[in-house]
């Protein structure tokens, strides 16, 4: 079995060679490398049409810088293939990654999407993201950032996988929705896999599959205004665009006081104003955004998802 391999690119020419260098080592995997170019002034495209590959490399060219989420999308509707790996170009994969992604996403109908274990490319004794959880305050939170590589070695259930390197569905990806194009970047993995949760299908962390990942190397830092706004903007969406109107007032004290305390943590930041801009966007703009559309038999999907927002709401109390 292969995979289409989807990475978006913005004037990241100085990773480009170590990223796909590192995929050549699981050739033999890989079916097609899907690279969408958004409007990138450097020499990345020179570089990706002057140089040969062990895989085939299809490029997409765009005159524009769309966003993470609809070059994600254009990749996705090109594939070739059902499994799609979706992966940063500030990454290195480890061998044997991409075998190990297929073999688990493969082992049950139900699952949807399988999370590499993504480790600190400065620091490769240390994890960068084992997959992201969310809770009632809609915040979302790296798991095992800072951790040592060690652990976090068995197979695990996440809330959602990052699609800085994740393997996908495409026959769920159509049935339930691509990444959405509104959301540009930032959040769009999480909207993503609440709906897959609400269509029934998991989502895990794959261990044995390892990318070391830069992180921030698009964005430029940790803190910005364009990362600050559109995060901000995307949550007000997410909750939005996925949660019931039932559930939405149950957990309306908890998302108040979540946005809240995050307004103040970015007044001290510096990105106050910013912040707060995002949310007005995001509350401004909703029309714009498709809701999931409620089905009965989705009921219990609604209840486990609540009970898992609950749960990571603790433990994160806890710390």
């Amino acid at each position: 079995m292969k995979v289409s391999v989807v990475t978006p690119n913005y004037n990241g020419e100085r990773f480009l060679k170590t990223f796909l260098e590192s995929l050549n080592d699981d050739c033999e995997y890989i079916g097609e490398v899907i690279i969408v170019d958004n409007g990138s002034t450097d020499n990345s495209r020179q570089y990706l049409k002057n140089t040969s590959f062990n895989f085939p490399l299809v490029l997409i060219e765009n005159s524009e810088n769309l966003g993470f989420s609809p070059a994600v999308n254009q990749g996705i509707k090109k594939a070739r293939h059902d499994l799609i790996f979706s992966i940063n170009n500030d990454t290195e994969l480890k061998k044997g990654s991409i075998k190990a992604l297929i073999d688990l996403i493969t082992s049950d109908d139900d699952i949807f999407s399988v999370q590499a274990k993504m480790l600190q490319y400065d620091n490769k004794e240390l994890i960068d993201d084992v997959g992201d959880e969310y809770n009632l305050l809609a915040w979302t939170k790296k798991t095992g950032e800072n951790h040592h590589s060690d652990e976090y070695s068995e197979v695990r259930d996440i809330f959602s996988s990052c699609a800085g390197a994740a393997m996908y569905k495409k026959s769920v990806l159509n049935e339930i929705g691509l990444f959405d194009d509104n959301f540009f970047a930032y959040m769009e993995d999480v909207d993503l896999a609440i709906r897959s949760r609400i269509y029934g299908y998991k989502n895990l962390l794959c261990p044995d599959a390892v990318v070391y990942h830069i992180g921030s190397a698009t964005s430029g830092s940790r803190y910005n205004e364009f990362k600050v706004r559109l995060a901000a903007r995307n949550n007000v969406w997410v909750v939005y665009k996925n949660l019931p109107v039932p559930l939405k007032i149950v957990n309306f004290i908890f998302l108040f006081f979540g946005f809240l305390i995050k307004y103040l943590f970015f007044v001290k930041k510096g990105f106050g104003s910013t912040y707060l801009g995002g949310i007005k966007e995001g509350l401004s703009g909703r029309s714009k955004i498709s809701k999931v559309k409620f089905q009965s038999k989705n009921t219990i999907n609604y209840f486990k998802i609540e009970y898992r927002l609950i749960i990571n709401t603790l433990k994160f109390l806890r710390k």
